[in-house]
C-alpha cells in the first residue's frame, strides 16, 4: 500500500470534521466569489436600486477590508474560545446578510449586508479558521494533502453556487438570485458544528521556535519579525488584488464587451471546477517541495495569463480557457500560506498569524475591488487596472521566490515578551 493511502486511511476517525471545515470552506468562499454577477443588474437596468459600480465595488472593497481587519482578532478568539463558537456564529450571520442584501433598497443596505456582515462573516468562516481545523486534526505528514483536499472541495462552492444564482437571476430577477444564495448558505450552520468538533482535539506539545509557547502578543512580534513572512505576506497583498478584481469586474468587462451574461457565470463555475484540480495539486506539491518557491512560480504564473487573456478582446472560448486556468492557479494558494505558517509558528496561534498575513491580502482586495472601480470610472475601460494587475503580480512572485531560495523559512525563536 503506498504512503498516500496509508496517510488517507488514518484520517478515517476525523473525515467528518475535515467535511464539515470544507463545505462552510467551500459555501463562504463561493458565495462571496459570485456577488459580482450581481453587479450589472443591481446597478443598471430596470432592476436597478439607484447606485453606481463605482458605488457598488465600495461594498465590495469595505467587505474585505472588514474580513481582513477582523480575521487576526477571530483567529485569536478561537485559540481562546474554539473553533465551533465563532464559526457557527459566522455562518448565521451570513444567512442573515444575504437576507438583508436580497431585500436592499439602496446603498446602506449594499454596504451593510455585502460589505460589513458578509465581510465579519468571512473572518469566521473562511480560509484562515477552516484550514486551522484541518491543520489540528492531522499529523504533519498528511499535513499538505489535506489542506489541499479541504482546499478542493472548498473550491467547489463558486461552481455551484455562480450558475444558480445567474439562472435565477435571469428568469425572476436578482434579489431572487440572492434569495437563492441564502438558501445555499444555510448549510453551513450544521457544517460548522461538526467541524467545530476540532475543539476536542489536544494540541501537541509546544516545538521549540514556534510560537506555540508564549502569548498572543509574542507570537505577532515573532512572525512581524520573520523575513520570509513579511514576504509572504506583501506577496499575499498582490494575490488578494488580483483575484477580488477578477471576480468583481469580470462580469462587468464581459457585459462592456458585449458577451452573454450567463457567460460570467460559466466562467466563475469553470474558475471553481478547476480550482478542484488547483488545490490538490499544490497540496500535493507542498508536501515535496518548498511552499514559498512554489508560491511564488504560482504568481508569475497567475500574471503572464492575466496579461495574455486581456491583451485581446475576449471571445467565450478564450474566457472560458482563461477561467480553467484561473481557477487551477486560484486557491492553491491556501495550502501553501497555511502549510507555511503552520510549520514557521506552530499550531495554537497558526489561525491569528494566518490571519495577519491575511490582512494583507484583504488589503489588495480592497484595491482591486474599488481601485478597480475607480479606474474603469476614470478611463471608461479596465486596461490600466489590468496592467497594474499584471506588473504587480510579476514583481511579487519573483520577490517571493528570491527570498525563499536565499532564505528558507525556518521557524524564529519567541520574541521577548
Amino acid at each position: 500500500m503506498s504512503a498516500t493511502a496509508t496517510g488517507l486511511r488514518s484520517l478515517q476517525p476525523v473525515w467528518a470534521i475535515l467535511l464539515g471545515a470544507a463545505t462552510v470552506l467551500s459555501l463562504s468562499l463561493g458565495l462571496r466569489q459570485s456577488l459580482g454577477i450581481f453587479m450589472p443588474p443591481i446597478t443598471q437596468g430596470p432592476q436597478s436600486i439607484g447606485i453606481t459600480v463605482a458605488q457598488f465595488t465600495a461594498a465590495v472593497a469595505v467587505q474585505n477590508l472588514a474580513w481582513g481587519l477582523l480575521q487576526p482578532l477571530a483567529g485569536a478568539w478561537a485559540a481562546r474560545v474554539g473553533f465551533r463558537p465563532l464559526m457557527v456564529a459566522g455562518a448565521v450571520l451570513y444567512v442573515a446578510a444575504l437576507v438583508l442584501l436580497a431585500s436592499a433598497q439602496g446603498l446602506l443596505a449594499v454596504v451593510l449586508s455585502a460589505g460589513v456582515m458578509i465581510g465579519a462573516s468571512l473572518a469566521c468562516t473562511g480560509s484562515a479558521l477552516t484550514m486551522s481545523v484541518a491543520t489540528r486534526v492531522v499529523s504533519p505528514a498528511n499535513r499538505s494533502l489535506v489542506l489541499g483536499m479541504v482546499s478542493a472541495v472548498g473550491s467547489l462552492g463558486a461552481m455551484i453556487a455562480a450558475p444558480i444564482g445567474q439562472m435565477l437571476a435571469a428568469d425572476h430577477g436578482w434579489r431572487w438570485g440572492v434569495a437563492g444564495f441564502a438558501i445555499l448558505s444555510l448549510v453551513m450552520i450544521p457544517a460548522a458544528w461538526v467541524a467545530g468538533r476540532a475543539d476536542k482535539v489536544p494540541l501537541p506539545a509546544p516545538v521549540a521556535g514556534t510560537a506555540d509557547g508564549g502569548s498572543a502578543m509574542q507570537a505577532v512580534r515573532q512572525a512581524l519579525h520573520s523575513v520570509s513572512f513579511l514576504v509572504m505576506a506583501g506577496a499575499y497583498f498582490v494575490c488578494g488584488m488580483q483575484l477580488v478584481f477578477l471576480t468583481t469586474h469580470l462580469p462587468a468587462y464581459l457585459a462592456i464587451c458585449g458577451m452573454d451574461p450567463m457567460l460570467s457565470a460559466q466562467a466563475l463555475g469553470m474558475i471553481g471546477a478547476f480550482n478542484v484540480l488547483g488545490s490538490l495539486f499544490f497540496g500535493w506539491a507542498g508536501g515535496r517541495w518548498n511552499k514559498q518557491v512554489l508560491l511564488g512560480l504560482l504568481y508569475c504564473t497567475r500574471s503572464l495569463v492575466l496579461a495574455a487573456y486581456f491583451v485581446a478582446p475576449p471571445t467565450p472560448a478564450s474566457t472560458l480557457v482563461f477561467a480553467g486556468v484561473m481557477g487551477f492557479l486560484w486557491l492553491g494558494v491556501a495550502p501553501l500560506v497555511a502549510g507555511s505558517v503552520a510549520e514557521m509558528f506552530g499550531l495554537r496561534w497558526q489561525a491569528m498569524i494566518q490571519g495577519v498575513a491575511f490582512f494583507s491580502h484583504q488589503m489588495g482586495s480592497f484595491l482591486g475591488a474599488f481601485g478597480g472601480g475607480l479606474l474603469y470610472t476614470w478611463l471608461g475601460n479596465y486596461e490600466l487596472a489590468w496592467r497594474v494587475g499584471v506588473g504587480l503580480g510579476l514583481f511579487a512572485g519573483l520577490v517571493q521566490m528570491a527570498v525563499a531560495i536565499g532564505r528558507p523559512p525556518a521557524a524564529g525563536r519567541l520574541a521577548p515578551a
